[in-house]
């Protein structure tokens, strides 16, 4: 079924459902995972919950668990719609580059308690605690290069440089 536009809202449907499943497979939530797909996918700037329900085939309140999730962690933006009682929800104009600015944190997060551990499995002279002190040495080089990655994808994505 093609719309005026031309798009086929099949395949469109058929993206965001195998999107969502890739994104399942690597360990994030499915249903955030849907949603995400479908405000990728959608041709408005941003779509209530009934609506973002309506096109993935489930209820509004099976939303509301997913939307809370994505915008806690920067992947979507909840506004109100003015004189309604209703929200809209879209992503930011810098999704990407937004989300992976607010999860570069968590690299240094995860680097400090892993490094409480290499002191309490026994210093690096101990086979946990060099295991344990790896992966701090790991995600304090990620937190690192997480910087320089960000700063090049900012040059690139303001050259309008496409992949």
């Amino acid at each position: 079924m093609r719309t005026e536009g031309g798009r086929d809202e099949v395949a469109v449907r058929r993206f965001v459902e195998h999107f969502a499943m890739t994104f399942a497979d690597l360990g994030f939530p499915r249903m955030p995972a849907r949603v995400l797909g479908a405000l990728m996918a959608a041709d408005e700037p941003g779509l209530t919950a009934g609506e973002i329900g309506d096109r993935l085939g489930v209820s509004a309140a099976a939303i509301s668990g997913a939307v809370r999730y994505l915008a806690h962690i920067g992947l979507i933006v909840r506004e109100p719609v003015p004189g309604s009682r209703r929200d809209v929800y879209r992503m930011p104009n810098d999704t990407w580059y937004v989300a992976s600015m607010v999860r570069s944190g968590a690299y240094q997060k995860i680097a400090d308690v892993v490094s409480e551990g290499v002191k309490v499995v026994g210093d690096e002279t101990t086979a946990p605690g060099r295991r344990v002190a790896e992966m701090r040495d790991f995600f304090h080089f990620m937190q690192a290069e997480m910087a320089q990655i960000l700063e090049r994808w900012e040059e690139q994505r303001q050259r309008g440089v496409r992949a």
